[in-house]
């Protein structure tokens, strides 16, 4: 892993976003997000938005993930199409580190990051898996530009308790 910005808590301002959200297995899961992310992409064709990101809203490694794919939009669309809906990353203050390559030594590091700062992320564990009030990874390197995920600049993030 490539770590471009070291992990750190910033303040962020709620932000709007259009996505397509899935309950699928962890096994399989990532192809399942090139997928959606595929669908939001021709969904967006002409459509002003910014970076792509992934969201998990419940992890269970060893069941479903409840995960999303976004772009995130200067405003918030009154309403979308077909499994496109209008939503909000929530404001507050966030976890955060910017990585290229390796997700999953991404994820350690900045989870490791925060049990060592003794920072309490907004989560709770639930019947479905660990539920997150916001946990995603913002695609900085344009898929349509850089198809070669290696190569992509990912900010991770994570959503800090209140």
């Amino acid at each position: 892993m490539d770590l471009i910005t070291p992990p750190r808590v910033e303040e962020r301002p709620a932000v709007p976003y259009v996505g397509i959200r899935v309950v699928t297995p962890f096994r399989g899961m990532l192809r399942v997000r090139d997928t959606l992310m595929d669908d939001l992409v021709a969904w967006l064709d002409g459509r002003d938005a910014g970076p792509l990101f992934f969201r998990l809203h419940v992890i269970d490694m060893a069941g479903p993930m409840d995960i999303e794919v976004g772009a995130v939009t200067a405003e918030r669309p009154p309403h979308a199409a077909d499994r496109v809906r209008a939503g909000t990353l929530p404001a507050g203050r966030y976890a955060t580190l910017t990585y290229r390559n390796h997700s999953l030594r991404a994820n350690k590091t900045l989870l490791q990051w925060v049990r060592d700062n003794g920072v309490a992320l907004d989560r709770r564990e639930t019947a479905e898996g660990d539920a997150f009030g916001c946990r995603y990874e913002a695609y900085l390197t344009d898929p349509r530009v850089e198809p070669r995920k290696t190569k992509w600049e990912t900010q991770l993030s994570m959503r800090v308790a209140d």
